[in-house]
C-alpha cells in the first residue's frame, strides 16, 4: 500500500508557492473559533462513482469534532469535468461550511486543455489529499482471447487498423490522455471514443461494442473477476493492490504513462486559517480510519491522507509534468 509520502518525493518545498500564493511558507494555524454547525461537501460527479465514496466515509466521520458539530453533507455536482463543483466553491461563503473533493486533474491538466476556466488555483486552499486512483487498460470480447498483454494488443491493432480503438470516460480526461501517449509512443494508432463517464464505456466493453478501455482501475474489477475483461497494464508506479497479476505500463516499457490520479478536499481561499486547521484534523483522521480504508478500496481507490503543503506540491509537479505531455499529444479541449 501507497501512503502520502509517495507525493512528495523527490519534489522541491518551493514548487507549491506558485499554486496557492505560499501557503507552504505559512507558520501553523491559530487556534479559534468553535465548531461549525454542518459542513457540506461537494462532489464533482454521479453519486455512486469512485470519489464519491470518500465524500461520504468522510462526512459520516467529521461529526463531533473540532471542525463540525454534526455529521456532514455530500451534495453531488455532476457537470463539467468537476468544475462546477469548484465554482460553487469558489462562490462560497469562505467560512468552511462548504468544501470540496476534487481530482487533481482539475488543476493539473485542466488548465492546459481550456484556454478559459472560470477558476484558478489561487481561489482554492487544500486541506488533504483523501486517496488514489490507478487507471487501467481493459480489452473485451471484441479483442481476441489469445491477446493476453499490452504487447499483444498492440500487435493486434497494428494488424487489425479499423478496429484499434479505446475509450475513456471522456475527452481531456486522464484516461484519455494515458491513451493517447500510448498510441503516441507505440507509433500504433489508436482512434479515441469518448464516453460521458466510465460506466457506459465499461458496458459497451463487455458487450463487445469496443475492443478496449483506459480507465479507473477500479471500475474494471468485478468484470475482471467474473473473467469478462481482461486488464492488461495499470498506471500506478506500482502494481494496484486489487490488481497484484497485472503489470504496469511501466514494467511493459511505457514509463511515461504512469500515472495518478489523485482526490482532494479543498477550501475557499477566503477561509480562515484557524477553520482550515480543524478540518484538516478532521478529514486526515477520518481518512485514517480502517473502516474507510477497507470501504473506498471496494471501488479501487486507496485512502491517504497528507499535509496541506504536501498536496500543494504534488499539485504543482502534475500540472508541471502534464503541460509538456499535453503539448505532445496536441490535444485542446476548445476544439
Amino acid at each position: 500500500m501507497q501512503d502520502r509520502r509517495n507525493f512528495v518525493k523527490g519534489l522541491g518545498a518551493g514548487a507549491a508557492l506558485a499554486a496557492f500564493g505560499g501557503i507552504a511558507g505559512r507558520s501553523a494555524y491559530a487556534q479559534g473559533s468553535g465548531p461549525l454547525e454542518q459542513v457540506r461537501i461537494l462532489y464533482g460527479f454521479p453519486a455512486g462513482s469512485a470519489g464519491d465514496s470518500v465524500a461520504r466515509r468522510v462526512a459520516e466521520k467529521i461529526g463531533g469534532t473540532s471542525y463540525s458539530k454534526n455529521m456532514g453533507v455530500v451534495e453531488n455536482k455532476p457537470g463539467a469535468g468537476g468544475r462546477i463543483a469548484l465554482e460553487n466553491l469558489r462562490n462560497s461563503v469562505g467560512d468552511g461550511s462548504v468544501i470540496v473533493l476534487s481530482q487533481v486533474s482539475a488543476f493539473s491538466i485542466y488548465p492546459h486543455i481550456y484556454s478559459k476556466l472560470t477558476y484558478q488555483a489561487k481561489d482554492f486552499e487544500p486541506i488533504s489529499i483523501g486517496a488514489i486512483m490507478h487507471h487501467g487498460l481493459a480489452v473485451g470480447p471484441a479483442v481476441p482471447a489469445e491477446v493476453k498483454t499490452l504487447k499483444d494488443f498492440l500487435a493486434w491493432c497494428k494488424n487489425n487498423p479499423d478496429k484499434a480503438s479505446f475509450g475513456s470516460p471522456g475527452a481531456g480526461t486522464q484516461p484519455h490522455l494515458i491513451g493517447s501517449l500510448l498510441s503516441l509512443r507505440s507509433g500504433i494508432k489508436l482512434s479515441h471514443v469518448p464516453y460521458r463517464g466510465t460506466a457506459p464505456a465499461v458496458s459497451d466493453l463487455a458487450g463487445g461494442q469496443i475492443a478496449a478501455v483506459m480507465g479507473p482501475a477500479g471500475d474494471f474489477l468485478s468484470y475482471y473477476k467474473a473473467g469478462k475483461l481482461r486488464v492488461l497494464a495499470t498506471s500506478g508506479p506500482q502494481r494496484n493492490p486489487y490488481l497484484p497479476n497485472v503489470p504496469t505500463f511501466a514494467e511493459q516499457g511505457f514509463a511515461d504513462l504512469t500515472a495518478e490520479e489523485w482526490f482532494g478536499f479543498y477550501a475557499n481561499a477566503k477561509t480562515p486559517a484557524d477553520v482550515r486547521a480543524r478540518a484538516h484534523a478532521a478529514i486526515t483522521a477520518a481518512l485514517k480510519s480502517d473502516a474507510l480504508k477497507e470501504s473506498v478500496g471496494v471501488v479501487g481507490l486507496i485512502a491517504t491522507s497528507s499535509t496541506p503543503e504536501e498536496m500543494a506540491r504534488s499539485q504543482q509537479a502534475e500540472f508541471e509534468r502534464w503541460g509538456p505531455l499535453v503539448k505532445q499529444i496536441g490535444f485542446t479541449a476548445d476544439t
